[in-house]
């Protein structure tokens, strides 16, 4: 038994499970419905894939090495999820409806949006791609080929994402008779762009700063 790639598989699980914007943003999308949810989950994963090609490429050290560009990401990112966690507050502050009713979710055209916010929303953390390239590299065994060692780590992290964020859509919309309560709706788009929101103020509070 390979026990570095069994040690990867619980510390990718943890990464890949960690509260955060991610899940916040799938959570959001599943209230609206299954399809929604399911679709933001995918548009995550999909976001890993950049960020762990990025790392097996190499290409993540640039970030590293030219501090421009990095905070340039950072605050692109930080706006992004500021912008959706204040959309969020703004339809929980709405009595009338805190969500888009669930066949707006079904529709094509929500189903994109959700597949498209759950990809920038990941793939827009500029601290992704530093990370797994400090990671993987850490399970790659003396003498052993680095390169496909690397896309399998990538793909480890990439299908962990596949099988914990749709769970965490469909949870959600499993849920849902309860939590698509007008109350209950509003509440949870409330925490929720609460915490998108807290998370956008974080993210563009570091570059600012320097």
């Amino acid at each position: 038994m390979d026990a570095q790639l069994v040690a990867f598989v619980s510390v990718a699980a943890g990464m890949v499970a960690m509260p955060g914007a991610d899940f916040t943003v799938v959570v959001r999308n599943a209230l609206a419905s299954r399809r929604a949810g399911v679709a933001c989950a995918i548009g995550v994963a999909g976001g890993l894939v950049v960020h762990t090609a990025l790392a097996v490429a190499g290409l993540a050290a640039v970030l590293v090495a030219v501090p421009v560009l990095y905070r340039t990401l950072q605050i692109v990112g930080g706006a992004y999820v500021l912008y959706l966690g204040i959309r969020s507050v703004r339809a929980a502050l709405n009595r009338e409806s805190a969500m888009p009713p669930d066949n707006e979710g079904d529709a094509a055209g929500g189903v994109g949006r959700s597949l498209r916010q759950g990809f920038l929303t990941n793939v827009l953390n500029p601290k992704a791609p530093v990370l797994f390239l400090s990671l993987l590299p850490q399970f790659v065994p003396d003498g052993a080929a680095v390169l496909p060692r690397t896309l399998l780590l990538a793909a480890i992290v990439v299908a962990l994402a596949l099988i914990w964020f749709p769970a965490v859509a469909l949870l959600v919309d499993r849920l849902g008779a309860w939590l698509r309560r007008p109350r209950t709706k509003r509440a949870v788009e409330g925490v929720s762009g609460g915490a998108l929101t807290a998370l956008g103020v974080t993210l563009l509070a570091e570059p600012l700063a320097h």
